[in-house]
């Protein structure tokens, strides 16, 4: 399987040599490949969003080694000025970076850093605005005067313009509505089928993580506590609660019905799979 990225020994230490000095992230080392869906959970003050600063070039390492398609994005000042077209990062609330006088503007912002053509610059204008849901018609009118959800769009389409081999977004879902995250949620998924891209969701929700994960990198204390399947992260569940972590409701259902007697598959961890085991046992029940 191709690496895109990988880590050795990753290791931060904030304020080091003063009386604040914390290691945020400790002895990381990780692989994650070519068109994989991951997400990236832990409590807050894990070290997760610390980590991933560091996978285009924000941080740098106090120790260990960052390389993307096997190069030290350290190695040199252009290689690290590089990995930023390649590791496109979202913050979380990117909608307070906005800052040009059209919505078209801000989401060229990037592609234009990349010494584009003018009509490359304008093909991903439009096709990230495609990804999501940023309608044409907004084009010129200014991000301020935007809703709270259509700000967010708008500053994730600026990344996704650049096309990045790794799209990483940090907490995308954070401060919007049950409407407004299904549909980001989408957008991402979507976003990963139609380009192969590696995505890479920073979150601490647990249920956003079992919509759309392939795979969860848990994170406590400033190291990696797991990393698997959904199925083989929501098993553990006594460990993720003693981590301060929820668990996915449906999955948090599913055992409570299980305590009570009622025979469920131990892979339950969304809506769909809740509904699908429950309809089945419903369709066993002779009726009268």
């Amino acid at each position: 399987m191709d690496t895109v990225i990988r880590t050795e020994n990753l290791t931060h230490v904030y304020s080091r040599g003063t009386p604040f000095e914390k290691t945020a992230i400790s002895g990381i080392s990780v692989e994650i490949h070519a068109g994989e869906l991951v997400a990236v959970i832990g409590h807050t003050g894990s070290g997760k969003s610390t980590f991933m600063q560091h996978l285009n070039g924000l941080l740098r390492p106090d120790g260990g080694t960052v390389y993307v398609d096997g190069e030290d994005i350290f190695a040199t000042k252009e290689a690290t000025r590089d990995v930023r077209f390649k590791v496109g990062l979202v913050f979380q609330y990117p909608e307070y970076q906005l800052f040009e006088e059209t919505v078209y503007k801000d989401i060229s912002f990037g592609p234009k850093n990349m010494k584009l053509s003018e009509a490359e610059i304008d093909e991903r204008v439009r096709e990230a605005a495609h990804f999501t849901g940023v309608g044409e018609e907004l084009f010129e009118r200014s991000p301020l005067e935007l809703s709270g959800g259509q700000k967010r769009r708008v500053a994730i389409a600026g990344v996704m313009a650049m096309r990045p081999r790794v799209l990483i977004l940090d907490e995308p879902t954070a401060g919007l509505d049950p409407a407004g995250c299904a549909g980001i949620l989408q957008n991402i998924t979507d976003y990963r089928r139609e380009t192969g891209s590696t995505v890479l969701l920073v979150t601490h929700s647990m249920d956003d993580a079992a919509k759309i994960a392939g795979r969860l990198i848990v994170f406590h204390e400033g190291s990696v506590a797991m990393d698997g399947t959904p199925e083989e992260v929501f098993s553990r569940q006594q460990e993720l609660i003693g981590m301060g972590l929820d668990v996915p409701q449906s999955a948090a259902i599913a055992d409570a019905l299980r305590a009570r007697g009622v025979k469920l598959p131990k892979s339950i961890y969304t809506l769909d799979s809740l509904r699908e085991a429950v309809l089945g046992l419903a369709e066993g029940v002779p009726q009268c």
